[in-house]
């Protein structure tokens, strides 16, 4: 969605805005990703972004490579905490036609996402919010 399609939603509801498979522009300049302006719109509605997981997304290269390190998602998951702050971030995966690192691989590779975002300095408190409290109060604040 270009940022004006985000401006007419942000003017149709209040409801939180969600991108549920997204990283950000300024990393991988994907059309698919987000730029600055609409990541702060996201935060300022309470909404979410969900990271996604397909390395053509999260490499600046935008490169399909499954030989895709921790060091794209790592780079992605601080600067979208930067600009969306913690309570507006989660994983949202993507694994349907897509080509995942192979770090995580499939679904079964979510501890060893978390285990790398601990080794990164992530602590357990944040970890829960990414990995599901964050959907959960979205969740709420939506119903």
């Amino acid at each position: 969605m270009n940022e004006a399609g985000f401006n007419d939603v942000a003017r149709l509801s209040d409801a939180p805005l969600v991108a549920t498979h997204s990283n950000a522009h300024a990393i991988c300049p994907s059309t698919r990703n987000l730029t600055d302006r609409q990541l702060a719109m996201i935060r300022d509605s309470g909404g979410m972004v969900g990271l996604n997981f397909s390395v053509s997304f999260l490499r600046p290269d935008g490169r399909q490579l499954e030989a895709t390190g921790w060091d794209p998602i790592l780079r992605q998951m601080d600067y979208l905490l930067e600009h969306l702050g913690e309570d507006h971030l989660g994983f949202g995966s993507d694994y349907d036609g897509c080509t995942t690192p192979e770090v995580i691989g499939d679904v079964t590779g979510l501890p060893r996402l978390l285990q790398a975002l601990a080794d990164h300095g992530y602590d357990c408190p944040l970890l829960e919010k990414l990995a599901q409290g964050n959907w959960l109060a979205l969740l709420d604040r939506t119903l």
